[in-house]
């Protein structure tokens, strides 16, 4: 292991509270607590908005990259992570601005409801209302409706593959992509990367089986099962070109490798970025040298699948 993903995880592992042991109430504000100031601010602008999901309202953050255009931008829809309990818009708000910035994006980042005060799939249905909302408003919004990406973090890489999936399954517009970084896809939480990195490596096991219990509660998976799991879908064919972060360290490793090869298997056009010797979390930690490493590289991908093809352009 490098010696400065070393020092970082010792960090980690001696700031990051014990969740498993704690109310989601405590467990947010502690997580709260260790949030920075964000450094960033200057990389786009920034709007609040409310988007009413048809269930409740909820708000969502608009970003745009600084600097006026006449030209329709390209969009992500961004799901933060956090276990379905913690993280909010203002603990992602620098990551969005940078992925703003560097992809020419508008990033519309989602407060979706969150567990256990709102159980599964309650989130998936936010999420999609949301990106629903950003296709209908398109125009509104300078976005260019035919690439219109989802994306998000751990958890909300789970909501982002639903997304996906409810979309193809809905027959309305679909992502032009999806962006997963190290996405929650199953909670079984029983492959070999869980077992190897249950502990030392910032994301715990336990805490990971918190998380599944504050989203699932006392309840079964609901049906269809891949509303929580997507992985258990009966087929992943006709979802959109997909980015799939992974990283070697994180106990959700396999499950991100494996959803891979399920998506491949499928006909989905993945790239698959696996980034050896590092955790589960690096790549929203923006002044950690090797996330800004990584991020570089997911934005010229995402910058890659965004671009319009001569053949898409507007007659």
């Amino acid at each position: 292991m490098d010696d400065g993903v070393a020092a970082m995880l010792r960090t980690l592992n001696d700031a990051f509270p014990p969740v498993e042991r704690m109310s989601a109430d405590a467990a947010r504000a502690a997580v709260a607590a260790r949030r920075q100031p964000v450094s960033n601010v200057e990389d786009a602008t920034a709007e609040d908005r409310i988007v009413d999901t048809g269930a409740g309202d909820i708000a969502v953050r608009i970003y745009r990259p600084q600097g006026t255009t006449e030209v329709l931008r390209p969009a992500v829809v961004f799901l933060h992570g956090g276990g379905f309990v913690l993280c909010d818009i203002e603990s992602h708000d620098g990551f969005c601005r940078a992925m703003s910035r560097h992809t020419g994006s508008v990033v519309v980042s989602v407060d979706y409801r969150r567990a256990p005060e709102h159980r599964a799939p309650a989130a998936a249905r936010d999420a999609y209302a949301a990106f629903d909302w950003v296709a209908e408003h398109a125009t509104s919004l300078g976005i260019d409706a035919r690439r219109i990406a989802v994306a998000g973090d751990s958890a909300g890489g789970n909501l982002a593959t639903v997304v996906a999936l409810l979309c193809r399954d809905r027959d309305t517009a679909p992502p032009a992509m999806q962006v997963l970084l190290y996405p929650m896809i199953d909670p079984a939480c029983d492959t070999a990367s869980y077992q190897r990195r249950a502990t030392g490596y910032f994301t715990t096991g336990a805490a990971l089986q918190w998380y599944w219990r504050q989203y699932l509660g006392d309840a079964n998976v609901p049906e269809p099962a891949w509303l929580v799991a997507p992985g258990r879908a009966d087929s992943l064919s006709g979802l959109p070109p997909a980015i799939v972060v992974t990283a070697t360290l994180d106990p959700l490793h396999d499950d991100g490798v494996a959803y891979v090869r399920r998506l491949r298997d499928d006909g989905v056009s993945v790239v698959h970025r696996d980034f050896r010797g590092l955790f589960h979390g690096f790549m929203t930690m923006l002044d950690f040298p090797p996330a800004v490493a990584a991020r570089d590289l997911l934005w010229s991908d995402m910058r890659e699948l965004l671009t319009v093809r001569p053949a898409e352009s507007v007659r």
